[in-house]
């Protein structure tokens, strides 16, 4: 039976149903990882990194897999809704727990829309959706009008309740992990493997580390991966959070590794010399690097039409899925960030089927607006990698300060060696960052400091009665962390500069370095262990027992 601590009738009325069981969360996390990332993944990684890229697949499963490590036992500890935003609210108070919320809610709310791209860009090969991009690859006004509608559908199924959520995800993740799985076998044993295609072009790995290093961050392999979080996000509605969480996050993660570094050794391996240009980044200089829907193109090429029809397909279901999970994480990231006080209550309103659907609302609205500045699906990836690597920054501080201040507490699953780990799982992210560039990490900056005025405008105007302490003295370690990374990418090998100060192997020492300065001085100040379980225990979804 569930125990379900009670909170004050006139604040809130309705808590969030714990009705979703193992399956339904594993294939949540699953749901997310295999979306557009596999569409177009490989191909772009191929052409940032060469065949190399198999290499960078590799790194970057082994990267998000540390973080999942941290994340699973944070999870199993703490099953509230909208975790990853609230771990550090726990840790370190008001001003951390809002800047990463709000790290959490940016990266959540803008998947749906690049889902919704990957859609768009597949769909040209009809004539009726011809029209919808430009030669530039922008929305056109009629594409503009397709994206809103999908948005919208997405979004729609939400306000069903956490049930028809959950049984449409699964439904739709056995195809969308059919499907690829499928692809794998046919293109390879159908299509054929070319093992000289390691040498095509201008070699196995044309930009030598720096693209290696560069296409775990911008060519989607780090986006592709991202979505294990999502069984700690709908922790608070899980049946039995302490056995099943840790096994929907790890279980997840590790599936999806096998399957895409399967999915860019077939399709490097299975491209016909036509459709590979004099270099892996050329472009005009075969089909391949004209490909708008590669997978499905790459199956015509290799005479599996009808495979390619099933691919088209999935073009529409694989991302539909995915955007449908991110937007029910959105609203239950800023169901969490109200009810620390950092956002209106209004996100905590919930329909009569236990649907936060305020934040719903919220996300349609803010992923109609991703549509304009952004033109394309590579271009979002960079940003919301970004984001989200800030997100997970937070986990394996939190994880170090839970370790530190409360070493008793109930760990239903235990990392081992989560002394070594937690750190390491904080230097990954940051080199994420270092990796994703100047380009892309400048406007992530803008974008944080658009939540800080959220924030601010929120708590001056009180459109939050639980206003909360801000505990500035914990979280002093924050900007020194912000402004520091950023000046560090900047002057990288990454950054603008066209004779770097710190260059290629010096970048990661530096952020590795400076990386650990960081996360002990955050654990050093963090809250005390008082502090900490009292917030803790404020929570009702926390104080959910199993028996």
């Amino acid at each position: 039976m569930a125990v379900i601590e009670e909170e004050p009738a006139h604040a809130r009325t309705r808590s969030l149903r714990r009705e979703i069981g193992l399956i339904s969360l594993l294939w949540a996390s699953m749901g997310s990882i295999i979306g557009s990332g596999w569409l177009f993944g490989a191909k772009t990684a191929l052409a940032t990194a060469g065949p190399a890229a198999i290499i960078s697949w590799v790194i970057g499963g082994v990267a998000i897999l540390v973080l999942a490590l941290v994340h699973a036992e944070l999870g199993a500890m703490y099953p509230v809704s909208g975790g990853s935003a609230r771990f550090p609210h726990y840790a370190f108070g008001g001003a951390a727990g809002a800047s990463f919320g709000w790290f959490s809610w940016l990266q959540a709310a803008t998947v749906a829309p690049i889902e919704v791209s990957a859609m768009i860009s597949y769909a040209q090969h009809y004539s009726f959706a011809s029209s919808w991009l430009n030669s530039k690859g922008l929305l056109t006004g009629s594409g503009l009008v397709i994206a809103v509608i999908l948005m919208a559908l997405v979004s729609s199924v939400n306000f069903l309740g956490i049930r028809a959520l959950a049984l449409t995800n699964s439904t739709a993740t056995w195809w969308k992990v059919g499907v690829p799985l499928a692809t794998i076998l046919l293109v390879a044993i159908l299509g054929g493997l070319h093992t000289s295609n390691f040498t095509a072009a201008d070699g196995f790995s044309p930009d030598g580390a720096h693209g290696i290093l560069a296409a775990v961050a911008t060519s989607g392999i780090i986006f592709s991966y991202l979505g294990f979080e999502q069984a700690d996000q709908l922790a608070g509605e899980s049946s039995n959070p302490k056995r099943d969480i840790p096994v929907a996050v790890i279980g997840s993660i590790i599936l999806g590794i096998v399957i895409y570094i399967a999915l860019q050794v077939v399709f490097l391996l299975a491209l016909p010399a036509s459709a590979i240009g004099s270099t892996w980044s050329q472009v005009g200089s075969g089909l391949y690097t004209a490909f708008t829907g590669p997978w499905a193109q790459l199956a015509s090429l290799v005479s599996l039409g009808w495979l390619a029809a099933i691919l088209y397909l999935d073009a529409i279901i694989s991302p539909a899925g995915t955007g449908l999970i991110y937007t029910a994480a959105s609203s239950r990231v800023s169901y969490g960030l109200s009810r620390n006080g950092y956002v209106p209550m209004a996100f905590e309103r919930l329909n009569k089927r236990g649907v936060p659907w305020v934040g719903v609302v919220v996300a349609f609205v803010i992923g109609c607006i991703c549509f304009l500045p952004f033109p394309s699906w590579q271009s979002l990836v960079g940003l919301i990698t970004s984001a989200s690597v800030l997100m997970y920054a937070g986990a394996p501080l939190s994880f170090g300060v839970f370790r530190k201040r409360l070493p008793h507490a109930e760990r239903p699953y235990r990392l081992p060696a989560g002394g070594f780990f937690a750190p390491v799982a904080f230097i990954v992210s940051n080199l994420i960052i270092l990796w994703s560039t100047w380009d892309t990490d400048w406007k992530l900056g803008v974008a944080i400091l658009l939540g800080y005025v959220i924030l601010g405008v929120n708590r001056v105007f009180k459109m939050n009665p639980h206003a909360p302490v801000l505990n500035w003295r914990a979280a002093q370690w924050l900007p020194v962390y912000l402004i520091g990374m950023g000046v560090i990418v900047y002057l990288s090998d990454y950054g603008p500069l066209k004779n770097p100060l710190i260059p290629l192997w010096w970048d990661i020492v530096t952020v590795g370095a400076f990386s650990l300065i960081i996360y002990y001085w955050a654990i050093a100040v963090a809250l005390p262990s008082e502090q900490i379980q009292a917030m803790i225990d404020e929570s009702e979804e926390a104080a959910v027992v199993q028996g």
